[in-house]
């Protein structure tokens, strides 16, 4: 299976990134992809929130914007899977073309720019999702919006029923003046919105907070305060980057978030940096490609991972080689459990 899989990565990286990740979607519909239940050890389960995970390694928003490959990602072998993100109408984006691949790099480029079917046609998928499965849903904002702070609550309103968790995405810079809503006053107002709606929830789900890397220690600090005093459960660290150092190709001055390797680092001594800052579950994102790679990010101090770009480069069959091999190294490093290595080393990264 792994040899197919190369093959069928290899075939799809000679054509247009977009319209690869389109055939990708398409394949793991008609069911050519992993069919495995989430590999789990008594030191894998974690609790995430209130959130029982069979094992730590999520899949990151941006993969299954619509909601259309539920099924199959839920037998893909992730301990949970987050969709989106969702604006409250449906848009088209950013103009095409928006994605490309660093090679060299093992990174990509996007600027999609919340391109999506709208909460509407998402929440019907979502009613539909797989029994057993933790799915959260990414909250965006129109581009249009008058309002884009409301836009956040609205989706969480509507399509909140039907998934396990939600996460509030001010982090994209792919989406004008999203950003600005990280400050201190515009984020606190934003989250006290977003958790008024969630009091209203017959089914109160755990909202998270996904944050940028491109953040400076105060700001973070800040971004911390806010998270505490809203009641949040926990914060996704982190987004996409807008720092191009040390990359290489014909694609590395495109703009836009880049993800994958070149973020591994800058994405994990944010982490480190917000862990020393609060009690609340981290998300580590950015450049986990390894068993090592995850095992550095919760040693930094998160609670759980996410993979996306890695996926681009070694496909769906990652995910239980990074599941397998994370237990191998909690049990070769004598940890009973993934929360007693949380933040084990968060020391060698601040």
């Amino acid at each position: 299976m792994k040899a197919l899989e190369q093959i069928g990565l290899a075939a799809l990286r000679r054509i247009d990134p977009e319209t690869a990740h389109g055939v990708a979607i398409t394949a793991l519909r008609k069911g050519l992809g992993p069919k495995t239940t989430p590999f789990t050890s008594p030191r894998l389960r974690c609790d995430l929130a209130g959130l029982a995970l069979p094992n730590p390694i999520g899949l990151a928003a941006g993969f299954d914007k619509n909601a259309t490959a539920l099924a199959p990602l839920a037998r893909a072998g992730f301990g949970f899977v987050e969709v989106g993100a969702a604006t409250p109408r449906a848009q088209p984006g950013n103009p095409k073309p928006r994605l490309f691949r660093l090679t060299g790099d093992r990174a990509v480029i996007n600027r999609f720019g919340f391109n999506n079917d709208g909460m509407q046609a998402i929440a019907q998928r979502l009613a539909q999702r797989p029994v057993g499965s933790v799915v959260g849903l990414n909250l965006g904002a129109n581009k249009d919006s008058t309002d884009k702070a409301a836009d956040f609550a609205t989706v969480l309103a509507y399509c909140g029923p039907h998934v396990d968790f939600a996460t509030v995405n001010v982090s994209s810079p792919n989406t004008e003046k999203l950003r600005d809503l990280q400050g201190k006053a515009a984020l606190a107002a934003l989250l006290a919105g977003v958790m008024d709606k969630r009091a209203k929830m017959a089914r109160p789900i755990p909202v998270f907070l996904k944050i940028a890397p491109d953040l400076t220690l105060d700001e973070i600090a800040e971004i911390a305060e806010v998270a505490q005093t809203a009641a949040i459960a926990g914060i996704i660290t982190t987004n996409t980057t807008l720092d191009r150092s040390g990359l290489h190709g014909p694609h590395a001055q495109e703009k836009g978030g880049l993800s994958g390797q070149p973020l591994f680092e800058k994405s994990t001594r944010v982490l480190a940096q917000l862990a020393g800052l609060t009690d609340l579950p981290i998300i580590g994102v950015g450049g986990v490609a390894t068993a090592e790679q995850a095992y550095q990010k919760i040693r930094a101090g998160a609670s759980a991972v996410q993979l996306y770009t890695a996926l681009v480069y070694g496909g769906l069959s990652l995910v239980d080689e990074i599941a397998r091999g994370l237990d191998m190294l909690l049990l070769r490093d004598g940890f009973a459990t993934l929360a007693d290595a949380v933040g084990s080393g968060r020391a060698d990264w601040t």
